[in-house]
């Protein structure tokens, strides 16, 4: 029988939390770096399933997290010490064993002296017997090279207590069943066997009475789901220019309500908060917030208050606001039925809405499995410029001018406007510039200053900061307060978001964050420091 799932007060289905699967902690701590919060429901069943020794059959496709969900026990299973070959996964393809060793890497990457090793026909032999002489406890092969190492005799199994059929039907389907049954005959009888397939056709079950005991059956068929109304785009965005990839997007898209998707509670109270420093109506939704804090923040967003809910998976069951014009897949769902409930937020009653997601290297496989399973296109997109978010300001502003054309009665502004047209030495298209200069906040001139100044590497110490240099220092009994309310006070910018203060001598060095860089230059040409003109400028990491 399957094991049973968390269920909330109304009695709907709902998945588990890793936190709540008594998870080793290397493991889930690697589980959360990896950006996952609450297990699919292949994971929640299959965990404690396997977990608890008994064999198990798993029917699920792909994108539903199968990995994890017979990796995470097996990690739990593995002695380190012991250099013995103590588990065997068989893929029907080379990929899917890169894949999944991969994927089992990450996984116990907390886990010092847990080794594993992907075999596959197509790659030279005598360098995978060298490696597996140096003691491999994790084998993950396709059926051929493996049953050709067991054959050599390079791979032993009297310590192996636990073999996985990953996509069974896929291996029979391939011709693999008398390899698959020779490689089965090598391993000792009093073994675990798990076996995951996306069907079960009569030779699955045959392999499953033959060479399983008692085993438990968990059923995960993913609902058919196809997404309407909704235009999809990705952006090939690394990790640490995320957020500027996101401001220059809700610029340039400029939607009345958006959420944002992340799949950590940490990662959405980070985000939250680097939007609103940045000015923007955002605000966070995730599972540790109090019933209080969540009705208040979901009442702003229903009247349009707050104008960006980041939010959790978790978090964002229940939302149903019609007016989401835009989803951001800040981080990419780990289950394929979890993107299709995201972006199903947006494009309701009859209107047409707008999916965004941020990938970055393999990620693209997924995305490629999430546009299988949703039948639908995802098209890759470039980054907006600066150029193309002044562009877009500039629409917004044109536009709103139309309707004050259209709506307002002008008389009176444009005799104030005549009269000092004729009373000066501008034209009407001088003063239109003017103010157009004015509603964008930055002259055209100032733009181009600010996107061709680029910070190389500063050397500062945390990540996503820049380093200044200051021309004063301890000699001029200067204090690191004095810097703080400097930068902060000509800038603008919010003193707390200052980092590391380094004072020497005669210099001292300051990290601000990079997005704030060029202003706090611009801001700081005409500073002084205890009645001391002061020079500002990028610091050089050597």
């Amino acid at each position: 029988m399957p094991f049973p799932v968390k269920e909330n007060e109304k009695g709907n289905r709902q998945t588990m939390l890793f936190e709540e699967l008594d998870l080793d902690p290397r493991i889930l701590r690697a589980v959360k770096e990896l950006g996952f919060e609450e297990a699919t429901p292949i994971q929640a069943q299959s965990i404690p399933a396997v977990m608890s020794g008994r064999d198990v059959i798993g029917q699920a496709q792909t994108g539903t997290g199968k990995t994890a969900a017979f990796g995470i026990p097996l990690l739990h299973k593995v002695d380190a010490d012991s250099r013995s070959t103590q588990a065997i996964i068989l893929c029907p393809t080379r990929e899917l064993a890169i894949q999944v060793s991969n994927d089992l890497h990450d996984l116990a990457k907390y886990m010092h002296g847990v080794r594993i090793l992907p075999i596959y026909g197509g790659q030279d032999i005598s360098r995978q017997i060298r490696s597996l002489k140096g003691g491999i406890q994790i084998i993950v092969g396709t059926p051929g090279r493996v049953m050709d190492h067991l054959r050599r005799k390079t791979i032993r199994c009297d310590e192996v207590h636990t073999v996985v059929l990953d996509e069974a039907d896929e291996m029979l389907n391939m011709g693999f069943r008398e390899d698959i049954e020779t490689v089965l005959g090598y391993i000792p009888g009093e073994r675990q066997t798990v076996l995951f397939s996306a069907t079960m056709p009569k030779e699955i079950l045959d392999i499953t009475k033959q060479y399983q005991t008692d085993a438990i059956t968990i059923k995960v068929v993913k609902k058919e789901l196809t997404v309407k109304n909704i235009e999809q785009y990705y952006y090939d965005v690394r990790r640490k220019d995320k957020l500027d990839v996101l401001t220059r997007l809700l610029d340039v898209q400029d939607p009345k309500l958006s959420l944002i998707f992340c799949n950590t509670k940490h990662m959405v109270d980070e985000l939250a908060n680097e939007l609103q420093n940045r000015g923007y109506f955002a605000e966070g939704l995730h599972g540790d917030m109090k019933q209080q804090q969540r009705d208040r923040v979901m009442k702003n967003f229903r009247s349009g208050k707050t104008e960006i809910l980041v939010a959790t998976d978790v978090a964002a069951r229940g939302i149903d606001v019609d007016d989401v014009e835009a989803v951001f897949n800040y981080d990419l769902p780990q289950d394929d039925e979890y993107y299709v409930h995201r972006i199903g937020r947006t494009g309701r009653a009859g209107k047409t809405g707008k999916a965004f997601s941020f990938v970055k290297g393999k990620e693209v496989y997924k995305l490629k499995e999430i546009m299988r399973y949703c039948k639908t296109k995802i098209y890759a997109q470039p980054i907006p410029s600066q150029r193309d978010v002044e562009e877009a300001k500039c629409e917004k502003i044109m536009d709103q001018l139309d309707q004050i054309i259209e709506e307002v009665d002008l008389t009176k502004m444009v005799n104030l406007l005549e009269r000092q047209i004729n009373s000066g030495d501008y034209t009407a298209m001088d003063l239109a510039a003017a103010f157009l200069y004015q509603a964008l906040g930055k002259s055209e001139q100032e733009r181009s200053r600010q996107e061709s100044f680029e910070f190389s590497d500063t050397g500062a110490e945390e990540e996503g900061m820049v380093r200044l240099f200051v021309n004063i220092g301890k000699k001029q009994h200067v204090r690191p307060g004095d810097i703080l309310g400097a930068v902060a006070g000509e800038s603008g910018m919010p003193g707390n978001l200052v980092g590391a203060i380094d004072m020497f001598d005669s210099y001292t060095f300051v990290e601000v964050p990079r997005e704030y860089g060029a202003a706090v230059l611009k801001a700081m040409k005409n500073a002084k420091i205890r009645g001391r003109q002061i020079n500002v400028e990028p610091a050089n990491a050597k």
